[in-house]
């Protein structure tokens, strides 16, 4: 299977998965005026599945080192198999309840507050598991990135003084979800090998995890989603009919955002086994800076913000960039 050898090839690849986490929710802007998010997060799913069914049968079955794909499938303990399951269950929860948000609040706050929050969870969990990294700098570059959650939240609750009450019901959910999303990574992390080139029996490659993680997201939105969908934040109650009345384009894009989204999934835990899951989930969750700059820069979120508004959401980017750069430096 395909395995990173080099640090710097890991923080490439968290880069990119930072790119694709923080853009996929873009393609929520591209589909039909009425196709609701509920109704996108289908094909989003069916997405993430075909992706990782793919690259376990590519890259994941390819090369010298560690194990084929169907291979490591057959030696896994069922245990294993599980814990990656119940990571794509939570983070299926948490990412609904996200795009909920982000229908809500906006995605320059939705994204920022949520993953901010997930991002310090998800680094103080992952580390408490595997602590690799020099800790001073990792929680700095933590810290840093808590105060810039608290200055976006400043500039939003500005730019929405005396609007409608739904920026507090987005503000709610961007943080519940952010809880959840922080403990997700644990549960595949826990599922894999420590070492990819010679794989533990019974634990799995990162691709047999990814396939399983997965699944469980697949299995789990008809549960979560179906519940949506009757018990909607905001609209009306939809059915799986109105799944079946969208167009073609409107299908293919949510199946163009889950691939982007898996493109960054898969890249962080195939990174993850050079640079560690705190450092390697740390970095992907540096995706608020990329969604943040989508909503104010493109999509335009804050256009009616003062100059001093604008001054602090400058300010919450320049302290996420260093509490980046902070991270990157932990594992030298």
């Amino acid at each position: 299977m395909f395995i990173i050898h080099s640090y710097s090839t890991a923080i490439l690849f968290c880069i990119i998965t930072m790119l694709c986490w923080g853009s996929w929710a873009n393609t929520t802007k591209l589909s039909s005026p009425g196709w609701r998010f509920e109704l996108f997060y289908w094909d989003y799913a069916f997405g993430i599945l075909l992706l990782s069914i793919l690259m376990a049968f590519t890259l994941g079955s390819s090369g010298s080192s560690g194990r084929s794909f169907l291979q490591d499938f057959h030696q896994a303990d069922n245990v294993n198999l599980f814990s990656a399951f119940i990571g794509g269950v939570v983070f299926n929860l948490a990412n609904i309840l996200l795009v909920s948000a982000i229908a809500l609040a906006g995605m320059a706050v939705a994204f920022p507050v949520g993953i901010g929050i997930a991002l310090i969870l998800g680094v103080i969990v992952n580390y408490s598991d595997n602590p690799q990294g020099n800790a001073l700098l990792l929680f700095g570059g933590v810290a840093l990135i808590a105060v810039a959650i608290l200055i976006n939240a400043a500039a939003y609750k500005q730019v929405n003084r005396g609007k409608t009450t739904f920026s507090a019901k987005g503000l709610v959910i961007a943080i519940v979800a952010g809880v959840l999303m922080g403990f997700f990574y644990k549960y595949v992390a826990a599922s894999m090998a420590t070492d990819f080139d010679v794989p533990e029996e019974g634990k799995l490659t990162p691709y047999t995890a990814l396939v399983f993680f997965a699944i469980g997201i697949v299995a789990s939105n008809f549960l979560f989603n179906g519940l949506l969908m009757r018990f909607p934040f905001s609209g009306k109650r939809l059915g799986i009919r109105d799944y079946f009345k969208g167009s073609g384009k409107d299908h293919l894009i949510g199946l163009l955002g889950g691939v982007i989204w898996h493109i960054g999934m898969s890249f962080n835990i195939i990174a993850s086994g050079k640079a560690g899951p705190a450092i390697s989930y740390g970095l992907g969750q540096g995706a608020t800076i990329i969604a943040a700059i989508w909503g104010i820069f493109i999509w335009k979120e804050f256009a009616s913000a003062s100059r001093n508004t604008y001054r602090n959401l400058y300010l919450m980017l320049l302290l996420y960039i260093i509490g980046i750069v902070l991270i990157i430096l932990a594992k030298k």
